[in-house]
């Protein structure tokens, strides 16, 4: 028996086990590649006896340890990252001298990966986003959401906070769902309704409404750089883009499964029955800047592939690719012939400036008529060369297209090249975007999902999930909702369902023990209260024009309406502030999803509030709280002229009491306590006497109203 332990005690270590994982993590950060530090190659068992510049790495010099090991005992080895030191530790250098001390036997074939295994410093195909969605079999009768959060807060000691009252559950509700919040109408007579499954019904009726798609149509245009033109010195419209926009809203509406939403909007030209709707889809590829006088063109048509890899990637992947283009990801396990891999699926369209369809789609008869659409130009384009350092004036060798190499778990297809006229490497990308065993995508969709109802992401950086990105604060939660969203046939508007019907999303934003879970978790990071949230940019301005009963929502689709911009803004744009043409009044009056969108000219009331500035995709929009936001709705002329129209429509003759409750139920949908009413009285009386006229005051106190921190808030 003591032999038999001896025996094992002096077996080598198992390479693959032991020492694989050492020098992938430790030392194929700088030794590996074309030019591997001081020559030496540490991805194959030749490249380790041949040494570098120091010599043979294995030879044991008389009286001294051998060089790898050398460096790696003295602690110079690997390098200090960021100014501090990496030491390896000590179980790890015994392995490696017991290794080398028996041979340093390496495997006959083995090359090791820099991307195999994560390190202190980068991700590798290890990473959590790369791994299959896990599953998870729930308890009979729990709510799924709230099993995974409550599991974690018990573990604390904690609890969820209270459920939000009535008013303020629905509205949270209306304005996730729709856009828009509850009339005081709408409000009483959720109140009222006391019956079994009175919540779900409205869940169903607000799924149910066209405002749903607009709402949430707008959270994609953010992702997919939404704009109206081209940018850049002329900032030239982009024809028929708002068709893009309309095939989003509709897309949401009728629950479109998302697996054809995505194919659709990178290959909508090359599915099986292409239509004009599919081929409007892949407007999304033609969204982002355009400069139609480059510099340098050569360089230019680099420029515009990476932003069709960038929006592609990040879109649907939450992986920042781009940053491949010149040399291998820094952090995330993609090297740069993948860049160029993904780059060739859009290498065949109008990537060039000065290309055919620069403005407009392609040819017409590849497209349709009046679509800004993509399409090849060809099945046969010309070939993509990777560029050494990104730099066009440096080809290197030719890169076929492919797949991203993070992701080796689905098949990858050659093209499918549909009629013989394009080249059918977007639609075969597409599809392996959107294969059910991509697991990127669904936990992205998923985690975008997740974020617009519940203020922050499960993975808090919804854009970035790469190394250096967030990890996700309920991994079990985010995989079950990503296998049941697959599971459902991709079905968003289940999901909604799904999240919004759980205890998690019904509690209040106020807990009884704040003051002592602030401690450990100021962030919210466990879900144990709601989160306050302000209203976007669009929603502030779409409520203000509800409020008033200025609100148009008879009309859904069809080209913009150029919104009226104030003369100091327009001061300061580049072209003669007389060019630039409003709408009609009426037409002003639609949601402000509908508002043209001007790169060169973004409306400034919008930009105030956080609106995305288009020329990047963004999954979540900045959130401040500046003192020119309450300026803004103070002195910009629509708002005075909302608050105008909401003083007459109140009513109320000469009777102050009754224009201030009509006031409150227009702007808060409900009445004003008793404190309020005098105070709102008291503000009457002396503004009237301060300017003269008693409609004037009544303008001001409506103004007031729609500054309220109750009504730019969702909660």
């Amino acid at each position: 028996m003591l032999m038999a332990i001896l025996l094992v005690l002096a077996q080598p270590p198992d390479f693959e086990k032991q020492i694989a994982p050492i020098l992938v993590r430790r030392c194929l950060e700088c030794h590996a590649g074309d030019e591997p530090a001081g020559k030496l190659n540490l991805t194959t068992g030749a490249g380790l006896r041949l040494g570098g510049r120091g010599g043979d790495a294995l030879l044991a010099m008389e009286g001294q340890q051998c060089l790898l090991l050398d460096r790696v005992f003295a602690g110079t080895m690997p390098p200090p990252a960021k100014g501090k030191p990496r030491p390896v530790p000590p179980a790890e250098k015994k392995l490696l001298a017991d290794w080398v001390k028996a041979g340093a036997i390496w495997p006959k074939g083995r090359v090791l990966d820099t991307y195999e295994l994560s390190s202190e410093t980068r991700g590798g195909r290890d990473l959590w986003s790369l791994q299959p969605l896990g599953k998870t079999d729930l308890p009979d009768g729990v709510h799924p959401v709230d099993h995974f959060v409550e599991a974690r807060l018990r573990r604390q000691g904690w609890k969820l906070a209270p459920q939000a009252d009535k008013a303020t559950l629905l509205r949270r509700l209306s304005i996730d769902l729709v856009g828009l919040p509850p009339t005081f109408a709408e409000v009483q007579a959720f109140e009222l309704d006391t019956s079994a499954g009175s919540y779900e019904r409205v869940v169903e009726r607000l799924l149910a409404s066209p405002r749903y798609g607009e709402r949430w149509a707008r959270h994609w245009l953010d992702v997919a750089r939404w704009a109206e033109t081209s940018g850049y010195e002329r900032d030239q419209e982009k024809p028929f883009a708002w068709k893009y926009r309309d095939w989003v809203i509709d897309a949401f509406n009728r629950d479109l499964d998302y697996r054809t939403f995505v194919i659709h909007q990178l290959a909508g030209d090359e599915v099986a029955n292409a239509n004009e709707p599919s081929r409007v889809a892949t407007g999304f590829l033609r969204l982002g800047t355009w400069n139609d006088e480059p510099n340098d063109a050569k360089e230019y048509q680099y420029d515009r592939l990476e932003d069709m890899v960038h929006a592609t990637s990040t879109a649907f992947l939450a992986l920042t690719v781009k940053c491949a283009r010149c040399h291998d990801h820094k952090f995330d396990p993609i090297p740069q012939i993948d860049y160029y891999k993904m780059g060739a699926a859009f290498w065949g369209g109008p990537v060039r400036a000065g290309s055919p369809g620069s403005l407009g789609g392609p040819p017409n008869e590849l497209l349709g008529k009046d679509i800004l659409g993509w399409t090849d130009l060809g099945a046969n384009p010309p070939p993509l060369n990777l560029l050494k350092k990104g730099d066009p004036a440096r080809p290197g060798a030719e890169v076929p297209f492919g797949y991203l190499s993070v992701v080796s778990t689905i098949p990858t297809p050659g093209p499918k090249v549909p009629l013989g006229k394009t080249t059918g490497r977007r639609l075969a990308m597409a599809e392996w975007i959107a294969n059910p065993a991509n697991p990127l995508t669904y936990r992205v969709w998923v985690n975008r999902v997740w974020m617009h109802h519940f203020g922050e992401g499960l993975v808090r950086s919804v854009d970035n999930f790469g190394y250096n990105g967030d990890k996700p604060t309920h991994p079990d939660l985010l995989d079950y909702l990503a296998t049941r969203f697959i599971q459902e046939g991709y079905s968003t508007k289940s999901l909604h369902r799904l999240l919004v019907t759980s205890t998690t999303y019904k509690q209040s934003t106020l807990h009884p023990q704040a003051a002592l879970y602030e401690n450990s978790d100021a962030g919210n990071h466990l879900l144990w209260r709601g989160t306050r949230r302000r209203l976007d940019a669009e929603t502030v301005r779409d409520a203000m024009l509800l409020a008033s009963g200025q609100l148009d929502l008879g009309k859904v689709g069809g080209p913009s309406f150029i919104p009226e911009i104030s003369p100091e803004a327009l001061e300061g744009w580049s072209r003669k502030g007389s060019e630039y043409k409003p709408s009609p009044p009426d037409q002003q009056r639609r949601r402000t999803l509908y508002a043209f969108v001007k790169r060169g000219l973004l409306d400034p009331t919008q930009t105030v509030f956080d609106a995305p500035d288009s020329t990047m995709p963004c999954g979540k929009r900045d959130s401040t709280t500046v003192p020119t936001q309450a300026l803004a709705l103070l002195n910009n002329p629509m708002a005075q002229k909302l608050a105008e129209a909401l003083a007459m429509k109140a009513g109320g003759a000469d009777d102050n009491e009754r224009f201030v409750a009509q006031a409150w139920r227009m702007v808060l949908a409900r009445d004003p306590r008793r404190e309020e009413q005098r105070a709102a009285q008291e503000h009457l009386l002396s503004q009237t006497a301060a300017l003269g006229s008693a409609a004037l005051a009544r303008r001001s106190l409506a103004l007031v109203l729609m500054n309220t921190n109750e009504f730019v808030f969702a909660d």
